[in-house]
């Protein structure tokens, strides 16, 4: 139950950097939501890769080439769950973008991001 508490802690830490990347790149630089979806979930992705190595699985003795590999897998079948998500929530149930990135993000973070981190990367 810790693990899954510390993982839940660093995705969300992960997510505020994720959202704010999306916002800016959305409101302030004036990209399509798609493109913001994808930077944020990238920069959300390094933020939590370094806590979960770092303070989650506590996995900094193994090497990090192996672990990132494993992780960039992991979140390329996150980005693309993201990315799906997001659009079917914004333009078929026509939810605000940053509503439907916070569905599919809690979706994901309790399911899908926390086996895989457990299971395959940080093992």
């Amino acid at each position: 139950m810790q693990t899954f508490i510390k993982t839940q802690a660093a995705l969300i830490a992960g997510s505020v950097a994720d959202f704010l990347v999306t916002f800016l790149l959305v409101n302030h630089f004036n990209c399509w939501y798609i493109a913001g979806t994808l930077g944020g979930n990238i920069t959300g992705a390094a933020a939590q890769f370094v806590l979960s190595r770092n303070w989650v699985f506590n996995t900094c003795g193994k090497r990090v080439r192996d672990q990132l590999i494993k992780f960039i897998l992991m979140w390329l079948g996150n980005i693309a769950l993201s990315v799906a998500g997001v659009y079917a929530l914004t333009n078929f149930v026509h939810l605000h973008y940053l509503v439907s990135k916070l569905i599919v993000s809690v979706v994901l973070g309790v399911s899908y991001t926390y086996l895989v981190s457990k299971k395959f990367v940080f093992i």
